[in-house]
């Protein structure tokens, strides 16, 4: 039996194409960009050709070789924010994979540093994130339903609904929901 095809997202089709066009300002091959990112070549061609919906990992990595932040990424495939923001206008992109959902609340501008996301996690779900998209970006971590398990500077920091975790992101980070629920969190982002 034959599975039926369906046409890709059209948000995956501009960031495929915001990708491959990232890619070519920089002048690098497929395989130059799969050396600087850990990414192999193929999975890279299939995200710019919309073939696959890059994973939240997998644009991290992105954005730690373009020196971007992931919000600064989707809103470059987004319209240009206005300064009020209606909750049934904000951005959602969903990893379907890892069960995050992620809300620009505050879709990032080019002249201001600060953003603010809404992030949520299914039961269970477990996000590594190997490196910061970029080194030293201020993060500040509020849980509003949940539990979320925060891991940072080779610390861990549990979260439940309340708590906010601060931080400075140079390594490797962690975001995990250990349960029994889902979690809901407001992260805000400060570039250096």
């Amino acid at each position: 039996m034959r599975q039926q095809e369906t046409a890709p997202d059209p948000v995956d089709v501009r960031l495929g194409a915001r990708l491959a066009e990232l890619r070519a300002e920089h002048g690098w091959s497929l395989g130059e960009l799969a050396e600087r990112s850990g990414v192999s070549r193929s999975t890279l061609s299939r995200a710019e050709r919309a073939e696959t919906s890059p994973t939240a990992s997998l644009l991290n990595r992105l954005c730690a070789v373009y020196g971007r932040t992931m919000s600064q990424l989707l809103s470059e495939v987004e319209a240009e924010p206005a300064p009020v923001v209606r909750a049934a206008d904000q951005p959602v992109w969903q990893d379907r994979a890892s069960g995050f959902v992620r809300r620009s609340v505050s879709p990032p501008h080019a002249g201001l540093r600060g953003e603010l996301v809404e992030g949520r996690l299914t039961a269970d779900a477990d996000i590594p994130y190997d490196r910061p998209p970029v080194p030293g970006l201020e993060q500040h971590i509020w849980v509003l339903e949940g539990a979320l398990a925060v891991t940072a500077g080779g610390a861990e920091h549990r979260l439940d609904e309340g708590d906010c975790l601060r931080l400075r992101v140079w390594g490797p980070t962690r975001f995990r929901c250990p349960g029994p629920g889902d979690v809901r969190y407001v992260l805000a982002v400060v570039r250096p």
